[in-house]
Formats: structure tokens, C-alpha cells, sequence
């Protein structure tokens, strides 16, 4: 076994890597750029090795740099986690030659799978159901049409050397697939160096499934289960679990025999993930093979009890699987959320800025439950415009999908971040959803449970009575500090128009709140100044988060955030002669959604435009995102130029009648 490895990489990954490592007794090197420079990940390693600025361009993906790093340190090989140069054959071939060993397949390997169209060539080879699709390039936007027509629309316009959803555009029509390809080729060049684009067909109702293999450079190699991971936004997962509601056994094994027989025809060695399409009869079509430790990885480690990590660096190391395939047995259920910095409420934009607060529920590890959290950040640290937002990976494990389902939303109940924008609402509301829980899912769930974006969840009216009691409860504890001879108090609370008025009684260990006649018993120990509440209300525990506002308090809870005021009745009474404040009419502005850069103006002052035109391209963590017109108007001034980074809500154009 190694004496010493270095992590390519950054964040959680590195983090989690190094954990295993530690585990193992192997020694940690961490590098980092200018913007980690107080990383949670250099914390956590032996060593750390500087190795330039925060673009990734100038630091990460420098594989020049990560040679010099292990030399300077005397690492013996190199764990590059995902994304950077995990998949790049060049930098695996540059490390063999300088002696050092890449903790993962060989490049040949990387090579095969890593050009989407060779890859779908080499499953058809061996046996590998594959997607019908234009297999070669498409050189242009008519030729990209005249495809489209050919496979006949709905078709998927993707970046050959593409990832993380970037690259990634679904056309319905001639026009989506001018301005698909346009902007798939655009993305992929900025974000691989490569803008060669091939078309497929796209598979309606499907589900994202993929099968964990795992191999060794002895000729072994078995499958782990699989991945359900159809909950995604901009083709990106967010919700992973293992294993797949959906499959039954004969498809999982025929999914597993060909992600294996893929796997054994490129010589793969190491951790892989084999990604297919499943449509709703149960029929599956290879999508790509991730030649990689995958993000969602632990819900797998969660069922099987295998540390993929370790078993990648003993793989490398030339030790053989310790493992038959007749041994691989899935236990229970897991689920893992993928925990952004981004406004869920603004079409999932990133949003970047300080952790003000980070405080992650406790970890458990029992036979009946475990929760898990993956991450790479601490409260104080910084979320930059430079790298991928993800906060965290938070997973649950139990017996079955229910408690593991439960336990999840339990743990982002207790799931406390400040100071940035997260979807922890979001998948809240997700996990919350009749359907999901039934597990009737798509990778169009997303589009089709919330059409109109995400506005938040609205809870059900006795959820919303219980909150409401326990705001009363809080009011009257801060207004009294437990020092009042009164043991009863009369307390309006106000949601919006909606009104309670409440006779809060203070008993020995709880409270009795009266509401129309009827008792409730509610039991807390929230105090002013916490922001996390354990309330029971008549034996029902829920845990909500809790901020002090003016003249009352902010709850968040499953996805709902209500801002209720505490006071008493005769004040009450008087505010609904208060005058209501108007929001300024912003309608006549384009306002950029997130923090991001301009990279194209697509009109010009004094021109008319129609709704739905484009009207500028704002680049975001590597993403391109277009703004349109929401109707017809003349845009007038113009206050933004090509290459200005915009904050949020920045005004770029003001628009007049027409």
C-alpha cells in the first residue's frame, strides 16, 4: 500500500478521500489555489501544496503543478476525486511516466469512455443496449436540424466530451435545436476545450439509472447494484438513492452483466459508474460511462458496505478484489441530497458569499439508521464564483425507503446555513411529495411537479396551527424571559392576513395554548437566541428553524418559510389600519438573476423586441444562461458591457413601451 497519496482535488471530495486514507493509516498532500487557501481540506491533510490562482485553469487543472506537488512531498500516487482532471487520459499518462501511479483506470480506458461517441460505438460492441442517435459530429446548426428531423424530435443535443450536465440541451423543435447546438457548442468549449456535438434521441418518461462497477487490474470486476438518480434540474442530480425503487431483479442483472461486460472491454481498473436510460417499460439504453468515483457514491457504500475509496486506492496499489460478484448484497435503503449554495426560488442560480452559519445535524451510525454528511465547508468559509457550489452531500440510511425517506427529512429539518442562498426548502418539498415517495419518477419530475419554479411549500392548515401556537409559546417566553408572576397571557399571531389569537398557559415543563376552546399541550426548550427548535406538540415532535424579526419570528419548516408577528390582541387589532408598503414597479428593468458574467448582448438601445427574444447570455459557474424578454417592449438604456461581472440583481437594460 502507498505511504503517501495527493488529492487532485478540492472540497468535499478531497475531504472525503482523505478521510478513507486516514482510515487506512496512508498519508495525505492536499493542494489548493489562492481561494482555498483556508480550505477544509488543508486543514484535514498531512501536507498542503500551493499551486497557483483560483481559476481552476490556473491552479486545479494544471497537471504540471500536481507533479511538482508530489515530488515536492514524495507522494507515490494520486487520487484525483471528480470533475478537473479525474478523466483526463493526458495527465494519467504524464503521471505513469514520472513514475507515479493514478488512482484509477488506465488511460486507454479513460480515453474510450471519455469521447461520448466512441463510448456509444464501443457498448454496441459489446453487447450494450444504446440510444438510437447521429453517431458522428455535427458540424452546424442546419446540419443539427436536418438530424433532429431525421431521429425525429424530441432528440438530445450533447457536448462529446461532456459532464455534469453542462453541454446538455433538449430541443422540441427546429429553433430549440439552432439555438440548442449554438449553445451546447458554446458551453463545451468553455467548459472542456472541446465543442464537438452529437444528437440522440430522447427518451420520454425516463429514469436515470446507473450501475456502480467496480474492477481490478486481474480481470475481475463485479457491479455493486444501482443508482437512482432521475431527480435532476439543468441535468444535473440532486436526489440520488440506492437501489431503485423501479427495478426488479432481472432488469438489475442485466443492467449489472452489461455495465460489467463495458467495463472488462476497455480493461477497466478501479471504481466506475455505468449510466443508462430507463424508459417506463423497463427498457434501458447506455448513456455513458463515468470513468470516476461518481458524487452520489456513498448511498452505494450506504447498501453494500464496501468503501469505494479504499477500493480504489488497494486496485491501484495491484492488490485483486477481496470481492465476488455472488458476495455483493444490498442491505437496506439510502438516500442522498445534494446540498447547493443556490436560489431554488430563482431557477435553482448559484449564489455565492460567507457561511455565516453552518451547522450540519450529527452524524449517526447505527444498524437501524445512519445519517451521513459529506462536506467540504465550515462555518466562516467563503462560497466562490470559481468553483461548483455544492455545500454538502447529505445522506440517510435505513432498513427501507420509508424510514430512510423520514430520516432524511428530519435531518434537513435540523440542517442549518446562513449567509448564502441553498436548496434545502426545495428538497424538503421533495422529499415531502406524495408521488415521490411513491417513487414514480423522471428526470422531467422537476418540470413537471413545479412548472410554474419552485414558491415554496404550503403546509397543510393543522401543520400551520401548530407552528403558529409554538410562535405564541416564543413570544411570550421572550416577552416574559421566565421571570413574569403572569402564568397566562393572551397572544395574537399573524401570518399575512390570517389571524390566531391564542391564551398561552405557562405549566411546570410546557405549555398549554388555548385556541377557540381547545387545549394544546406544547413542549420546548427553545429559548431566545436559539435558531433550532425541538417542538412537541401533543406527542408530535417537528424541528423548526427559528429567527427573531421584528415584532415576532421567521419558521422555516419542510420547505416553508413563514414570518409570523406576535402580539397582543388590542395591537392586533390595530394593524389592520396600518398602511401596506407597495414593492417599486421593477418590471421595466432586465435585472441579472445571479452572480455571473456577461459574455454576449444579443440587442442593441432603440431596438423593439418580442417575448421570449433573447436578450443577453449570462455565464454562471460554468453554465450559460440566456434572458429573454417577458414581453414585447423597446429596450432603451443599456448599462452593462461584454466581460462586466454582474451581482445579483444588478439592472443590465431598461425597457419602454412600445
Amino acid at each position: 500500500m502507498f505511504k503517501t497519496i495527493l488529492i487532485a482535488n478540492r472540497g468535499e471530495i478531497a475531504c472525503r478521500v482523505i478521510k478513507t486514507a486516514k482510515k487506512m493509516g496512508v498519508g495525505t498532500v492536499a493542494v489548493y489555489s489562492d481561494a482555498d487557501r483556508d480550505a477544509l481540506h488543508v486543514r484535514l491533510a498531512d501536507e498542503a501544496v500551493h499551486i497557483g490562482a483560483s481559476p481552476a485553469s490556473e491552479s486545479y487543472l494544471l497537471g504540471e503543478k500536481i507533479i511538482e506537488a508530489c515530488k515536492a512531498t514524495g507522494a507515490q500516487a494520486v487520487h484525483p476525486g471528480y470533475g478537473f482532471l479525474s478523466e483526463n487520459a493526458a495527465f494519467c499518462e504524464a503521471l505513469t511516466k514520472e513514475g507515479l501511479v493514478f488512482i484509477g483506470p488506465p488511460p486507454g480506458a479513460i480515453e474510450a469512455m471519455g469521447d461520448k461517441i466512441t463510448s456509444k460505438k464501443i457498448a454496441a460492441e459489446a453487447g450494450v443496449a444504446t440510444v438510437p442517435g447521429h453517431m458522428g459530429l455535427v458540424a452546424d446548426e442546419g446540419e443539427a436540424v436536418k438530424i433532429a428531423r431525421t431521429i425525429t424530435y424530441p432528440v438530445m443535443i450533447k457536448a462529446s466530451a461532456g459532464g455534469g450536465g453542462k453541454g446538455m440541451r433538449i430541443a422540441y423543435t427546429d429553433a430549440e435545436a439552432r439555438e440548442g447546438f449554438a449553445r451546447s457548442k458554446s458551453e463545451a468549449a468553455a467548459s472542456f476545450g472541446d465543442d464537438r456535438i452529437f444528437i440522440e434521441k430522447f427518451i420520454e418518461e425516463p429514469r436515470h439509472i446507473e450501475i456502480q462497477v467496480l474492477a481490478d487490474a486481474h480481470g475481475n470486476c463485479i457491479y455493486l447494484g444501482e443508482r437512482e438518480c432521475s431527480i435532476q434540474r439543468r441535468h444535473q442530480k440532486i436526489i440520488e438513492e440506492a437501489p431503485s425503487v423501479f427495478l426488479d431483479e432481472a432488469t438489475r442483472k442485466a443492467m449489472g452483466e452489461q455495465a460489467v461486460a463495458l467495463a472488462k472491454a476497455v480493461d477497466y481498473a478501479s471504481a466506475g459508474t455505468v449510466e443508462f436510460i430507463v424508459d417506463k417499460d423497463r427498457n434501458f439504453y447506455f448513456l455513458e460511462m463515468n470513468t470516476r468515483l461518481q458524487v452520489e457514491h456513498p448511498v452505494t457504500e450506504l447498501i453494500c458496505g464496501i468503501d469505494l475509496v479504499e477500493q480504489m486506492l488497494r486496485v491501484a496499489a495491484g492488490e485483486r478484489l477481496a470481492l465476488t460478484q455472488d458476495e455483493v448484497k444490498l442491505t437496506g435503503w439510502a438516500m442522498e441530497s445534494r446540498i447547493y449554495a443556490e436560489d431554488p426560488k430563482r431557477n435553482f442560480l448559484p449564489s455565492v458569499g460567507r457561511l455565516t452559519r453552518y451547522r450540519p445535524p450529527e452524524e449517526l451510525f447505527s444498524d437501524e439508521l445512519v445519517v451521513r454528511n459529506d462536506t467540504g465547508v465550515f462555518e466562516g468559509g467563503e462560497i466562490s464564483t470559481f468553483y461548483d457550489p455544492m455545500i454538502a452531500k447529505l445522506c440517510t440510511w435505513a432498513p427501507d425507503r420509508p424510514r430512510a425517506i423520514a430520516a432524511m427529512q428530519e435531518a434537513l429539518d435540523g440542517f442549518e446555513i446562513e449567509g448564502v442562498g441553498h436548496n434545502i426548502p426545495f428538497l424538503q418539498a421533495v422529499m415531502g411529495q406524495e408521488r415521490f415517495q411513491q417513487g414514480r419518477l423522471t428526470t422531467g419530475y422537476i418540470a413537471e411537479e413545479f412548472p410554474e419554479g419552485f414558491e415554496g411549500v404550503e403546509l397543510d392548515e393543522p401543520v400551520l396551527n401548530e407552528l403558529a401556537a409554538f410562535a405564541a409559546c416564543a413570544g411570550y417566553r421572550v416577552e416574559t424571559r421566565g421571570n413574569s408572576p403572569e402564568k397566562s397571557r393572551a397572544l395574537s399571531v399573524m401570518l399575512g392576513e390570517q389571524r390566531w389569537d391564542f391564551d398561552v398557559e405557562s405549566r411546570e415543563g410546557f405549555f398549554s395554548v388555548a385556541l377557540s376552546g381547545a387545549q394544546s399541550k406544547i413542549e420546548t426548550g427553545w429559548q431566545p437566541g436559539d435558531t433550532l427548535a425541538r417542538v412537541v406538540v401533543d406527542g408530535e415532535e417537528r424541528i423548526v428553524k427559528v429567527n427573531r424579526v421584528t415584532g415576532g419570528f421567521r419558521l422555516r419548516y419542510r420547505g416553508a418559510e413563514l414570518q409570523f408577528k406576535v402580539l397582543p390582541p388590542r395591537s392586533a387589532d390595530l394593524m389592520a389600519l396600518m398602511p401596506v408598503k407597495v414593492a417599486p414597479d421593477m418590471s421595466r428593468f432586465l435585472l441579472c438573476p445571479m452572480p455571473g458574467q456577461l459574455v454576449r448582448l444579443e440587442v442593441a438601445a432603440g431596438e423593439i423586441v418580442e417575448a421570449g427574444q433573447a436578450l443577453a447570455i449570462v455565464e454562471a459557474m460554468k453554465m450559460e444562461n440566456v434572458l429573454r424578454a417577458q414581453k414585447r417592449a423597446r429596450v432603451g438604456k443599456i448599462g452593462v458591457g461584454v466581460g462586466d461581472v454582474l451581482a445579483v440583481d444588478a439592472v443590465m437594460m431598461e425597457f419602454e413601451e412600445v
